[in-house]
């Protein structure tokens, strides 16, 4: 069989090639052509486009590089054209994909959707979109399922979030000597996630480092951004008990005691190392303002969202200062309260289905391919 994948992010990149891996463990003959990184080279299969050739974000970005975005959507629909895959597989990056899903539906193609557009959270209205151009969705949050399909009465399948995968396969090759490694002493460690943005980090490591000198019994460590270096973390360093890593975030969170994290994917990931946390988020004003009108959401956190309840604590924009994180700080370093939130990242883990989404959402594409 052929198959035709489009992802448009790192992300994309990463769960796109632990997809292709199971598909090539199950189809090992499979003709795979892509859009992706290099970890989905890495498996096999064709590269036709880098994602990194894709990263256009924010609106005055794109509005610049709309003629290379509008090339990049005819080369794409040409490409096809000429593979004539048997199943085209969309993993996230929505503003590209759903174009390119209207013109495959026209065509004929077999139209099959990994990971969803978080359509729940923002542009709802895509739903419409959706339901014409996408044969089969395949979503990783337990309650994706009952908005398409309660609300919408739009089928979609469930398997799972592939970041139990990754963590999973991560902590079978974990970095053993990771203290030795990074010369940490034997404190209890506390991991600061502060985002990846550099107007993001500035306001939340600010807060985040007010908070150390109470501390001398712990150690913080700071998890940079991959694509930062640390000239631009140092001017906020003014303490001696505050160390610096650059990508190893999993080892970090793996030998962490406790963490402040801002919003994100990192909050999910934070929780399925069993790492009490307090998540934090301070964004400009005028735009959060914008966003609390556009985005109808009870909380931030991936954490909550999947749980539906306050699972770990969310500071934003005013509550997101040195003295409130100290506040909700203390409470995770407190036996009882951490005895809580680890039943609740049981509960979690369980709601995410365990590991295999790879494995699963490649049975569902094989079983639901139609005969031609």
């Amino acid at each position: 069989m052929k198959y035709y994948i489009i992802s448009g992010e790192a992300s994309g990149d990463l769960h796109g090639a632990n997809m292709m891996k199971a598909l090539y463990q199950v189809e090992p003959d499979a003709e795979v052509r892509f859009w992706g990184g290099d970890l989905m080279q890495n498996v096999g299969g064709t590269l036709v486009k880098h994602y990194k050739e894709l990263a256009f974000m924010g609106f005055a970005e794109v509005l610049f590089n709309l003629k290379t975005i509008l090339n990049n959507i005819k080369f794409c629909k040409n490409d096809i054209a000429k593979f004539q895959p048997d199943v085209l597989i969309f993993i996230d990056y929505p503003g590209f994909n759903m174009r390119i899903a209207k013109w495959a539906k026209k065509q004929g193609y077999d139209t099959h959707y990994y990971i969803s557009p978080q359509i729940w959270a923002w542009k709802e209205n895509r739903i419409k979109a959706i339901k014409r151009d996408i044969n089969h969705m395949y979503v990783i949050l337990p309650f994706e399922k009952d908005f398409y399909e309660k609300k919408y009465n739009y089928h979609v399948d469930y398997v799972g979030h592939p970041l139990l995968d990754e963590i999973a396969d991560f902590k079978l090759k974990r970095a053993k000597d990771f203290r030795l490694v990074h010369k940490l002493d034997g404190r209890p460690l506390i991991a600061l996630l502060p985002g990846s943005r550099k107007q993001e980090i500035s306001k939340l490591l600010t807060e985040m480092l007010q908070i150390v000198p109470n501390y001398p019994q712990f150690q913080f460590v700071i998890a940079g951004a991959p694509s930062l270096d640390y000239t631009f973390y140092r001017p906020f360093i003014k303490n001696e008990n505050v160390r610096f890593i650059s990508k190893d975030t999993y080892n970090l969170l793996n030998n962490a005691f406790a963490a402040i994290v801002t919003s994100g994917t990192a909050t999910l990931e934070t929780a399925l190392f069993k790492v009490p946390q307090v998540v934090v988020y301070k964004g400009n004003e005028i735009s959060y303002q914008i966003a609390k009108r556009v985005i109808n959401l009870n909380y931030i956190s991936l954490v909550n969202l999947i749980m539906d309840e306050e699972v770990v604590t969310e500071l934003i924009q005013k509550q997101c200062n040195a003295q409130t994180i100290k506040m909700e700080f203390e409470k995770i370093i407190h036996p009882e309260n951490r005895t809580q939130i680890f039943v609740k990242y049981e509960q979690l883990e369980e709601k995410l289905g365990g590991i295999g989404a790879s494995e699963r959402v490649v049975t569902k594409i094989k079983q639901t391919l139609r005969q031609v």
